[in-house]
């Protein structure tokens, strides 16, 4: 049977004793065994049915990464129940929706995200039971009951619903047996809530045949030897975490390290850098908007170092982008020449040292959520920690394509899966023209059952067994796709032309070190316009190595920087911003701006920020925009 169970039988049978899920404790890293989590996925399980919790009942999880996050998971699937996984970033007037919308009946929630559901418990439909992933009562106890939460009937800690489920009875015993029998590959095993980047979320169903397809395909790709580490830095809502993480661990018996969590969301952040040394990962799960902040962690710490050392390492990373180009077709001998001692001895004395800050261990990162920068791949790769991108999306469980170690290419999004079948059209039913961009369509056992309660959503996605991901795209002359943005977010000019916003975006991100955040706009307008945010270090370095007096000296210096993707692109003129809107204020979460998977909620930034954009488009809103813009600059010379 293929179920995301089976394989964890299997797991537990071929590698019985070796570390699965672990966690940092006051000791040390605490691991549970593959074993450890088949049998005590089966005592939550037992004490989920003792409770009453009957097949398709729907338990939420709101926690950062833990053992007991996937214990609980792996529980609630033996019980025939249905996961919830909910980001521990969801503001709490974002909750109740997810929990009435799917009926959940019990919250698994961490002490952290304990507060966000005792403030909205008014506010649900129905009152679930909430299990607290914390094996001491102390505060956690206190704050359920001073919200009128009653122990073991409300709320229970997850230790006394383990408990729970060794003291169970014989007919729980063997409901469970029934219930395990019962299990079938298109049963459901989670509802994942989209972003709501374009409105209210849906609840995709993914199914085990969808995560046992996915992670086979995953594992038939790449390389990863057995037994190896990973340390899981993306929350386990995430799609892209939950099937490469939980998933193809079982498959290579992976021991998946947990970021120290305890502390809360920003003890996250500060752990990252000294649990990558502990853990020493053979390979890592990221997103842009991490390995962007990587990225300039390293450059910031290597030009602490010095003139001498900063030289060695810069010019060897500009050696390795020349010797390696795109990543498929490398230099000819010539290149190397030029540039291979300098790519050499950066190799010897610079790059094995920066690399320790991943435990030294590190042999490549894996990609996606979002377009990765090509300036990102190129950089990454001339250190030794190359960046794999992929692309996909949660209705595909989520991958479609990835790139590999063997086979890769900088700028596109790599080859599509073993097992899926892939299409671009012009339209419903004519394919567009080799190298010519459509929306881009999949069939295979990845595909998702569909859109939980909304057949309506559905029936426009789903046609004829082929998935319409939304997402447009073509296939490169080497047979590598490139994404080249989404339908529903495309430009649109007064004459009705569309076309992509995340190709100018990522054209000025990739040759405008100033920018951090770029969102292009046109809505049926004659010319295009863009909000960014500023890279500050950036901006104050060119400050002083060009020894920039004045605000209008640092506009110049910012927009010859900006347009300089003008003549290393081809984007159509006509698509080029006239003008930019300098924004104070980086776009990030807390003001709804990016979503929990670091995207740009691209309507919420044009509704926040609409008098910037009016602005630009009013008779003469370029004196006032640049007004605006200087405004913003000026403080950099305060």
């Amino acid at each position: 049977m293929r179920t995301v169970l089976s394989m964890l039988t299997l797991a537990a049978e071929t590698y019985a004793n070796d570390p699965y899920v672990v966690e940092k404790e006051e000791k040390g890293w605490i691991p549970k065994t593959f074993l450890d989590v088949e049998k005590e996925s089966a005592l939550f399980a037992k004490a989920l049915i003792a409770r009453g919790f009957k097949k398709e009942d729907k338990v939420a999880i709101l926690s950062e990464g833990r053992r007991n996050w996937v214990i609980s998971e792996f529980g609630l699937l033996k019980a025939q129940c249905i996961a919830v996984p909910l980001s521990i970033k969801l503001l709490d007037d974002e909750i109740p929706f997810r929990l009435n919308h799917s009926e959940s009946s019990a919250i698994v929630v961490s002490e952290n995200s304990l507060d966000k559901i005792l403030s909205i418990r008014t506010d649900l439909e129905k009152t679930p039971l909430i299990i607290v992933l914390s094996n001491y009562g102390g505060d956690v106890m206190t704050r359920a009951e001073a919200a009128g939460l009653r122990d073991g009937k409300d709320i229970i800690l997850y230790s006394s619903f383990i408990e729970e489920g060794k003291n169970s009875d014989e007919s729980t015993i063997l409901e469970l047996e029934k219930r395990l029998k019962d299990i079938g590959e298109n049963d459901v095993v989670t509802i994942s809530y989209t972003s709501g980047t374009t409105g209210n979320p849906k609840g995709i169903m993914l199914t085990h045949l969808n995560y046992y397809a996915n992670s086979a395909d995953a594992v038939r790709l790449f390389y990863i030897p057995e037994r190896a580490r990973t340390l899981v830095i993306l929350p386990l809502d995430h799609s892209f975490a939950h099937t490469i993480g939980l998933y193809v661990s079982l498959r290579r018996g992976l021991a998946m390290y947990f970021v120290d969590a305890r502390g809360g969301g920003m003890a996250i952040l500060r752990n990252i850098p000294g649990n990558l040394v502990e853990a020493k990962p053979y390979f890592l799960l990221t997103v842009p908007a991490l390995s962007g902040s990587f990225m300039k962690k390293i450059q910031a710490g290597v030009a602490a170092k010095g003139a001498f050392i900063n030289g060695i390492f810069t010019r060897g990373v500009q050696a390795g982008i020349k010797i390696n180009r795109d990543g498929y077709r490398k230099a000819p001998w010539t290149i190397k020449l030029l540039y291979g001692f300098n790519y050499f001895l950066a190799k010897k004395l610079v790059f094995p040292k920066v690399l320790n800050i991943f435990g030294g261990n590190l042999k490549f990162c894996v990609g996606g959520g979002a377009l990765l920068e090509v300036s990102q791949q190129e950089f990454f790769n001339a250190i030794g920690a190359p960046i794999y991108q992929g692309y996909g999306l949660t209705e595909a469980t989520p991958v479609i394509c990835t790139n590999t170690p063997p086979k890769h290419k900088f700028g596109t999004s790599g080859i599509v899966l073993p097992s899926i079948e892939c299409r671009i059209m012009k339209d419903e039913e004519n394919e567009a023209e080799p190298g010519v961009p459509g929306e881009l369509i999949i069939r295979g056992e990845n595909v998702m059952k569909g859109y939980y309660k909304n057949t309506e959503a559905s029936d426009e996605v789903l046609k004829d067994g082929w998935l319409w991901t939304g997402d447009l795209g073509y296939f490169d002359s080497d047979g590598f796709l490139v994404i080249t943005g989404r339908a529903k977010a495309l430009l649109i000019a007064a004459d009705g032309e569309k076309y992509s916003p995340e190709t100018i975006e990522e054209a000025v991100l990739n040759y405008c070190p100033y920018i951090h955040q770029i969102m292009a706009y046109n809505e049926q307008k004659k010319t295009t316009t863009a909000l960014v945010t500023l890279n500050e270090s950036e901006i104050k370095k060119a400050i002083k190595e060009k020894n920039l007096k004045t605000a209008e000296e640092l506009f110049a210096e910012l927009n010859d920087s900006f347009y300089s993707f003008r003549t290393r692109t081809s984007i159509p003129s006509q698509w080029i911003p006239g003008s930019f809107a300098i924004i104070q204020e980086a776009f990030s979460e807390n003001d709804q701006l990016i979503n929990s998977t670091m995207k740009l909620v691209r309507y919420k930034v044009r509704d926040f920020y609409w008098n910037r954009i009016e602005a630009m488009y009013k008779e003469g809103g370029s004196d006032i925009n640049k007004e605006e813009n200087l405004k913003v600059l000026q403080s950099f010379f305060a």
